[in-house]
Order: structure tokens, then C-alpha cells, then sequence
């Protein structure tokens, strides 16, 4: 893959933190995006080498991993993409104040509006708690496609909150979701970074499953906080608490969660089925497949589809148990897929131009 061609790209991009798995997912889809060029990726390491030379993937891209400060790597861009690890991005807030350019951040660092809840658990008190004022713009798409067309600064969501919140929402409009939530969500090493751990070694983890962080997992706040949103936005005075396991799976991408929701018996599969389709109908890189076949990573491995199904159960007293299972790759629409979706309503293009192609098969 070479370098776009920034002649007849209208915006240009770059990228900070790139030889990371996140950063190298943007600059792949950056390199052949359509209206935006790939001009400048900023590193502490490999400094000097060519993209090329770390990410095996791409090949002739004329561009080297670059020491520079952020005010240069963002010299001439129209938007900045942040790829750097937790409790790193937080630290350029001064230094993004003075930035023409548009952000958008792969962190954690600014999606949390309570500065104690960043403390617990990311384990350090935030060194800039007014970034949690609301400057910065939640990056989802399905819930905040207006706000985030018009934002500056945009805080993406993690990989897990994306998977489960997309679950979730539709019912959150339409009053269903209430009371705690029980979620089961199994995710591919990619999601543990580009440097191996004890816990994410391939000997270990290629022929295990564990879980970990259990009821603790740092996206669990995030996905609290933004599903109580959806559901005072449509109306509803309901409250949505989480329980969440996260589970290591033996695989390098992707994450399937599983979210059992209890609804009223009055509720049945059609009116289900109708809740989901009539939200995501104006979503196009999310397929809602009902119960005619259940979501499954190997659809959608390598892109931005997300696939939801959902299993609606007998009447249990005065009850019905709901299952809905959602998959994606957390490294595209789980990370640098859904920065560049945000990018794109915040350059005024089509959200799903340069990241709408398929998903690898099998």
C-alpha cells in the first residue's frame, strides 16, 4: 500500500503514536482513503524507519516515523488522530489548546465526564480534569452523529463499549433497558496492544480462555455513562447499571459479546425485531440480523461491519430473558475504523467513505 495522494485529496491527516496496532489500522485506511492524505505519523520509536519497515502490511508509503512535537506533526492538517496509549494522550492537553487542526482520540483520557470515576479506574488523578467538561464529544456515531459533525475534539470509544453499547441502544430508546445488564464478551489479543504480556504471550493465550478484570473493566464507566445519556434523550427516567466479564479469547481480532437484558412478557420478537431495525436504519455499516443467524466474528473480521442478532425467550413469569450478541473487529470499527467515521462527519464527508469495504473471508 503507498502513500494517498495528497495532490488530489481535499484534507489532510496525521497521525500521532503510530506503531501501535490502532495506528497502524489509521494509517492503512488513511493510505487509501479518497478525500483525505496521510502526510505526517509522529513515534518514539523507530524514529527515522519507513512505515513499511515496522508494518508489514504496507509497502513504498514515502513516509518515516518522525520525533517532532505535536505542533508540527499537525503542521498544515486538517484533522490530528491521536493513537497513543491511556494516561499518555491527557498529557498534550496544553499543547492541543493552540491547534487549528480537528482531534480525534483513541484513549480513554477524555471519554469520562467525572474526573473520580477516570481516577478509579484508570489508577491516576486525570492532570487535566476541565478536558472533562464536555469539550470533548463522545465518538459514536449512532448516538451522536449531529454533535460529533460539529465537534473539535473527539474522544472514541474503546473497543468492548463500542461492541456493547451498540447492543444496547436501541432498547435504551425505546425505555427497555433498565435495572442491571448482564454482559459476557470474549475479544482477540490485538486488543491487548502490540507488545506481549505475561497474560497476552501467544503460547498462553493460543490455547486458553480466561477472563479478566471481572465486574472492574475500565470501559465499564464509559458504557454506564453513555447508555443513561441515550435513555434521557429518548425520554425515559429508567436507570442502567452493567455488569460486565470480560473473557481473553484465542484469537488476534475481534469481539463477541453477549448481553442479557430482561424485558417485559408484553414484549415479543417482532416488536423486538422492529426496535432494532427502525434504529439502525439510517446506519449503514451495522446489520441487524435477528435470530435468522447469530453474530459471529469471522463476518466481520478486517472491517466496519457490525453484525447484531438477538434471541427473545418464552414468557418467565411476568418477563421474557433477551439475548443480543453483537461482533466487530475491535481494531477497525472497535478503534481506528470508527476515529476515521468520526473524522469524516467532522470534514463533512460521507462517515462511511474509505472504511465501507468488506470484511475478510473466512
Amino acid at each position: 500500500m503507498t502513500k494517498s495522494d495528497s495532490s488530489t485529496a481535499r484534507f489532510r491527516a496525521s497521525v500521532v503514536g503510530g506503531t501501535g496496532y490502532g495506528g497502524a489500522e489509521l494509517i492503512r485506511l488513511l493510505l487509501d482513503h479518497p478525500s483525505v492524505a496521510l502526510t505526517r505519523v509522529s513515534s518514539i520509536d523507530h524514529v527515522g524507519e519507513p512505515l513499511e519497515a515496522v508494518h508489514l502490511n504496507l509497502h513504498d508509503t514515502g513516509l518515516v516515523f518522525e520525533e517532532i512535537p505535536l505542533a508540527e506533526t499537525a503542521r498544515d492538517c486538517d484533522v490530528v488522530f491521536l493513537g497513543l496509549p491511556h494516561k499518555v494522550s491527557c498529557t498534550l492537553a496544553p499543547e492541543m489548546e493552540g491547534l487549528a487542526a480537528k482531534v480525534v482520540d483513541l484513549s480513554g483520557d477524555f471519554r469520562l465526564k467525572d474526573k473520580d470515576v477516570y481516577e478509579k479506574y484508570y489508577g491516576q488523578v486525570h492532570p487535566y480534569p476541565e478536558q472533562l467538561d464536555g469539550r470533548w464529544v463522545f465518538g459514536l456515531p449512532e448516538l451522536y452523529r449531529e454533535q460529533i459533525s460539529q465537534a473539535n475534539r473527539v474522544a472514541s470509544p474503546g473497543c468492548f463499549a463500542t461492541t456493547i453499547m451498540l447492543a444496547l441502544l436501541p432498547l435504551a430508546k425505546a425505555g427497555l433497558l433498565s435495572g442491571p445488564v448482564q454482559t459476557v464478551a470474549a475479544t482477540g489479543s490485538s486488543g491487548s496492544g502490540a507488545y506481549a504480556k505475561p497474560g497476552t504471550h501467544h503460547p498462553v493465550r493460543a490455547n486458553n480462555l480466561k477472563i479478566y478484570k471481572p465486574l472492574n473493566h475500565q470501559h465499564r464507566p464509559e458504557i454506564e455513562q453513555i447508555l443513561n445519556e441515550a435513555i434521557a434523550l429518548g425520554g425515559h427516567d429508567t436507570q442502567f447499571a452493567l455488569y460486565f466479564v470480560p473473557v481473553s479469547a484465542p484469537l488476534p481480532r475481534g469481539i463477541l459479546a453477549n448481553n442479557f437484558v430482561r424485558i417485559p412478557a408484553s414484549v415479543d420478537e417482532s416488536q423486538i425485531a422492529e426496535i432494532y431495525h427502525d434504529y439502525y436504519k439510517d446506519s449503514p455499516l451495522i446489520r441487524t440480523l435477528g435470530s435468522k443467524r447469530q453474530a459471529e466474528v469471522v463476518a466481520i473480521k478486517g472491517s466496519m461491519w457490525v453484525d447484531v442478532s438477538w434471541t427473545v425467550s418464552n414468557v418467565d413469569g411476568d418477563e421474557r430473558q433477551l439475548l443480543v450478541s453483537t461482533a466487530l473487529d475491535n481494531l477497525v470499527k472497535g478503534g481506528a475504523g470508527q476515529a476515521l467515521q468520526s473524522a469524516n462527519l467532522m470534514l463533512g464527508l460521507p462517515e462511511g467513505e474509505g472504511i465501507d469495504a468488506p470484511a475478510l473471508w473466512p
